[in-house]
This record gives structure tokens, sequence and C-alpha cells, in this order.
């Protein structure tokens, strides 16, 4: 499912977001300051779980984040999870 997924950046609500045939991945995210990301909250349908979405949406907060200087706090477990999995990206966690 993920080659087929496209991402877009929602910037004024703040979100990363994929439309999917029932519902949407969401990944939510504030400033903490004004170069710091607070990834908040990552949400999947549950017939799309386990598919490849979240990480997609994981994937392209972290690129973005990586592209404008951004640091990051992963208050999202799953976000957390991710960046364990995926420790190229261990660099912009926020200190």
């Amino acid at each position: 499912m993920t080659s087929e997924l496209t991402v877009r950046h929602e910037a004024p609500a703040r979100r990363f977001l994929v439309r999917l045939p029932l519902g949407e991945g969401l990944l939510l995210y504030s400033f903490a300051d004004a170069k710091t990301l607070d990834l908040e909250h990552t949400f999947v349908p549950p017939n799309a779980r386990g598919a490849g979405v979240g990480a997609t949406l994981a994937k392209a907060a972290l690129d973005f984040a990586r592209e404008n200087g951004y640091r990051v706090i992963p208050s999202c477990s799953f976000i957390q999870t991710y960046l364990v999995q995926h420790p190229e990206y261990g660099d912009l966690e926020a200190p």
C-alpha cells in the first residue's frame, strides 16, 4: 500500500494527511518553538493499520523537519517507536 500513498502537508492545519479509500491517515503537530516541531499524534483508520500508512506519515514529517532545519519532540508513541527503528532520524530529536 505505501508505494501508492501520497502525503499532503497541510501547514495551516499543522498536519500531514494521507487520503485512503475508507478514511484519512493523519499526523498532527504543533510548534514547541520557532525551530522545534512537536509530533503529537498519528492516526490511521483501523482498516488500514499494518499497511505502512503510519510509517509513510512519519517519514514525511521527519523529512520535512530535516529539510527545513527543525528539531522534533516525539510526543506521539508511534513516532517514538519509529525513531528507535529508524536511527537515521535520531539527530532530529530535540534534547
